[in-house]
């Protein structure tokens, strides 16, 4: 049963402002649902995408909720004046929840990656935790094959479906066919699959507390650059509509 959240929205999308201590106990209870629930893990670059692609606005209202992946999402709720609680990263929540459920004899079913990055994050999953249930499909998939991975995935009866197939195909994969996949918890996870199996490194600490891990990924992969592009075209927009906003108000 959803809890009350409260939300800011930035530049029109709803980021809760809740802490990750109340977002993994609601993940935990929608687990024991039996309705089918999703939940979105968004950053700036998200953000800039639904500006382009209104589209995926009926895709954010199929959502439980919208967490701040991202640190921009959190000084940019500031300059709304409702800051949100902290920074919830995708791969973070992930871990924690796969942690759950193998302690709870949950299923867990990760859909994404390269079979090679699957692979390793199903193998250090299992050695991590030899009771769990998990399996796995490659994102590597056409539209033509989305009816055969969806019956892969009922067939596997997750009750914890992780999707990394990057922003926004994951988002309109869970969308389109929540109903049909027969999941109590969806979440899009973004490279989450590729940082558990290793293949991909996560910023060391020393990065993520000076909120510099967009830098760390710029380092090891200088092609972002054009995606970077993306986080100060997000700032100037952002302190724009939050100024146009605190005018109107007055």
């Amino acid at each position: 049963m959803l809890c009350v959240h409260t939300t800011v929205s930035v530049l029109g999308i709803p980021f809760i402002m809740n802490d990750e201590k109340w977002v993994y106990n609601q993940c935990v209870s929608f687990l024991a649902d039996e309705r089918p629930h999703m939940i979105i893990t968004a950053g700036p670059e998200f953000v800039m995408i639904t500006q382009r692609l209104p589209s995926l606005l009926a895709v954010l209202a199929r959502a439980d909720f919208i967490t701040p992946d991202g640190i921009g999402i959190v000084i940019a709720s500031k300059w709304y004046g409702q800051a949100v609680a902290q920074r919830i990263t995708g791969v973070e929540l992930a871990e924690r929840l796969i942690a759950h459920a193998a302690e709870r004899d949950l299923r867990v079913f990760l859909l994404g990656a390269s079979q090679t990055s699957l692979n390793h994050a199903l193998l250090k999953l299992k050695n991590s935790y030899p009771q769990l249930h998990i399996d796995g499909k490659h994102g590597y998939f056409t539209d033509e094959q989305t009816a055969e991975v969806i019956a892969e995935i009922r067939a596997a009866r997750p009750h914890l479906l992780l999707v990394g197939l990057g922003q926004p195909r994951q988002e309109v994969f869970i969308s389109t066919h929540l109903d049909d996949l027969g999941v109590p918890l969806a979440i899009g996870v973004g490279g989450a699959i590729d940082v558990i199996g290793g293949t991909v490194r996560r910023a060391p600490a020393v990065f993520r507390n000076a909120r510099l891990e967009w830098l760390y990924r710029l380092i090891r992969e200088p092609k972002r650059w054009r995606r970077q592009l993306l986080l100060p075209q997000f700032a100037w927009a952002a302190w724009k509509d939050a100024r146009r906003r605190a005018r109107s108000a007055n």
